[in-house]
């Protein structure tokens, strides 16, 4: 491939090339507003679209069905990403916004599983599977529509706006749930104001339809198309031919995947482990996570720069290395100041659990079966509890003993234990009074900016590794496994992590060693490519080119 010793002009910033940037971020923003709508509000559909009896089961439900719009999301990009390579980008990502947008629209008008059972579920899980599907071809193809539009010098700058539009329509979700939540009484959301986010989408919707009507093809495919050079069998030559198929994977475990599970971590699972672990209210985590979006979005932009200046890779892989080496101080630190009290009780009082007939549950649906073991250990684990798991004394009869403190309690029984934890100073909920807004405040920001490190230069590094005519199909796919499945599974995985060991912090292993990998991985073997040419476009035609 050639590289930038090649003479290419290099462009002022063109009113076209700000056109593309403006209509294929805002489009994206909305998208990721579709999609996050329900990860955020994932734990309160647990109550909504499940049955009641076992809160942790409900809430692995309500992560299940979070996860399956992940897992669905390399399908979309095989799907939409051949069509992109096949037919263009900019009709591409039209039909995925629209997928999008309708898929959200629905699930604002979906019955609860009080009204039609386990309909419901099965119903959410499908729009969750479209939503998937739509995602799965919008990135690649907003990305690489950018990317073939931005000047050769300035490609990392140019893309890394479409870098801020999942943590902006992260930060839109959170805004639109919580002025609905503070502005209505609790029953009234819990009956049909939770309805409102995703019915305003239908807007969104048609808005940014609109202006993506207005753009025209990418010059880089207009190019390959006018030569004559356009993929027949994009999928075939992005994966059955060794070359590019071991580019792909070497982006994966190199570069996405370690990059998928420090966004997810730095975001969502930092945002349930204030609202689940720690207890803290719903409005004050909101809050506390918007604004460290805010004060971290900038630095999408910055790392997008500068990784035209010093390249990608080391930007992504050093983002990685440090969220491993640090997020155990990191959350560690964020008990210490949102709950001294479950800190202080915790140290002082030791929890075990003896008991047999203890499962792993990940996927959960009507064909789990819960033991006394699991209901015991998935309460304390839903009280922020950590614990530790014990055999059963030699002849007992009991399937549990729950031993906290000085207090043993035999059997399962609910409100014993809820008893016993509270007469051990475990607090229900965080007060207020005794949060440290502050340092809080500074490290959500601090576990942002490695968002913006590993997330901010990866468009351009994707769209870089590979040639024009297969490129929104390998791109594409690495991006949407790495974030789809490796981020996508992370609150559902660690969450499960944390019940099974009783370790509150147990689940911050699924991140960190999935971040050492791919530092290992990407420093061996794979290279540094700012200085590849993406531009086409600016070359002269070869000669006898049609």
């Amino acid at each position: 491939m050639a590289t930038s010793s090649t003479a290419l002009p290099h462009e002022d910033f063109k009113p076209e090339e700000k056109r593309v940037i403006f209509a294929s971020s805002l489009g994206t923003v909305f998208e990721w507003y579709d999609f996050y709508l329900y990860a955020t509000l994932a734990p309160f559909f647990a109550a909504l679209f499940f049955p009641k009896g076992n809160e942790t089961a409900a809430l692995l439900s309500s992560f299940a069905t979070y996860a399956a719009g992940f897992l669905v999301r390399p399908f979309g990009a095989l799907v939409f990403g051949r069509i992109g390579d096949l037919v263009g980008r900019k009709y591409t990502f039209l039909i995925t916004i629209v997928c999008m947008g309708a898929a959200t629209f629905a699930v604002g008008l979906l019955p609860t599983f009080e009204s039609i059972g386990w309909a419901a579920p099965v119903i959410l899980v499908s729009l969750r599977l479209v939503q998937g599907l739509a995602l799965g071809g919008e990135y690649g193809g907003a990305a690489t529509y950018v990317a073939e539009h931005a000047a050769e010098h300035r490609r990392g700058y140019d893309t890394s706006w479409i870098q801020t539009t999942a943590t902006l329509g992260f930060f839109l979700a959170l805004i639109v749930i919580l002025i609905c939540r503070t502005t209505m009484a609790p029953a009234e959301f819990s009956q049909w104001g939770w309805r409102l986010p995703f019915l305003v989408s239908l807007f969104l919707l048609i808005f940014s339809v609109y202006i993506r009507l207005k753009l025209e093809e990418s010059p880089v495919f207009q190019r390959i198309k006018a030569e004559g050079r356009i993929s027949k069998a994009p999928l075939k030559e992005s994966f059955a031919n060794w070359g590019n198929g071991k580019i792909v994977l070497l982006a994966l475990l190199g570069a996405t995947a370690g990059q998928g599970v420090v966004w997810y971590t730095g975001q969502f699972y930092a945002l349930f482990f204030l609202i689940i672990t720690l207890k803290l209210d719903f409005q004050s985590a909101y809050i506390l996570i918007a604004i460290s979006l805010i004060i971290g979005t900038p630095f999408f932009i910055f790392f997008g720069w500068l990784s035209d200046r010093i390249g990608r890779k080391g930007i992504i892989l050093a983002g990685c290395l440090i969220a491993a080496l640090t997020y155990f101080p990191l959350f560690k630190a964020l008990t210490h100041y949102v709950n001294p009290a479950l800190e202080a009780a915790s140290a002082k009082t030791a929890i075990s659990v003896a008991a047999k007939d203890c499962n792993f549950h990940l996927f959960v649906g009507p064909w789990s079966k819960f033991s006394d073991c699991d209901k015991a250990k998935d309460f304390l684990t839903k009280q922020g509890v950590s614990f530790t798991s014990t055999s059963l004394p030699a002849g007992s009869s009991d399937s549990v003993i729950t031993k906290i403190g000085s207090t043993e309690i035999k059997g399962w029984n609910e409100s014993q234990t809820k008893d016993a934890l509270k007469s051990a100073g475990f607090p229900a909920n965080a007060d207020p009074k005794q949060v440290n807004w502050v340092m809080t405040e500074l490290l959500l920001v601090i576990m942002v900016l490695y968002v913006t490190m590993v997330y901010g230069p990866i468009a351009a590094f994707l769209v870089e590794l590979f040639p024009a005519r297969i490129r929104y199909t390998s791109m594409s796919l690495p991006y949407h496994i790495g974030n789809g499945w490796f981020g996508g599974m992370l609150p559902l995985t660690a969450t499960a992590m944390v019940a099974a060991t009783g370790d509150i912090y147990y689940g911050l292993w699924y991140p960190i060693v999935v971040a050492i990998i791919t530092v290992i991985i990407g420093t061996l073997f794979l290279r540094e490519t700012k200085d590849r040419v993406v531009r086409e476009d600016l070359v002269p035609l070869r000669a006898g080119a049609r």
